[in-house]
């Protein structure tokens, strides 16, 4: 299993999970589903504080792993957000993706703190912030606008010197 950035190559692979993931998605996240959200994602994942990353298994494509606002200076921090590709969840592929991704960002990004936002009912998302070395620090009423509403996140993180998950 490894983590790689996206090429333009994975745009019609990525769509058709996604588009095949809608009911493995929802509520949770909504993900491009046509070619402008591809570009528009491997755009802004090649770019700037948001860096974004495949998790690809033998079998094909297992995963996304997002970084997005990375910030540095004395902060030195990001949001991480993940989702696994219809076919491909319970194999722990998207929970050694996160391991993988974490690693990255504290030794090559430097950052110190990862931060995952969760919503509480969405237990796979849980289950993967905890394998990954992730601590729950708290909770957040209405956080995030997803879907035409304000959702409730839990708030996971994972320090760079929190120890490595087995």
């Amino acid at each position: 299993m490894t983590i790689r950035r996206p090429t333009e190559a994975d745009g019609p692979a990525l769509i058709a999970a996604h588009r095949a993931g809608r009911e493995l998605h929802h509520p949770w996240i909504h993900p491009f589903t046509d070619e402008a959200g591809f570009d528009a994602w491997r755009e802004r994942a090649l770019t700037g504080n948001f860096l974004g990353l495949i998790v690809e298994a033998e079998e094909g494509i297992a995963g996304i792993v997002n970084i997005s606002n990375i910030v540095l200076g004395a902060f030195r921090n990001a949001t991480l957000g993940y989702w696994a590709m219809p076919g491909m969840t319970g194999r722990g592929y998207l929970s050694e993706g996160v391991r993988q991704v974490a690693m990255l960002a504290f030794t090559e990004l430097g950052l110190h703190r990862l931060e995952a936002n969760i919503q509480p009912g969405n237990a796979p998302s849980l289950g993967v912030a905890r394998r990954a070395g992730f601590r729950k620090e708290g909770f957040s009423p209405r956080m995030l606008h997803i879907a035409g509403e304000w959702r409730d996140h839990e708030r996971w993180a994972r320090l760079a010197e929190y120890p490595a998950p087995r």
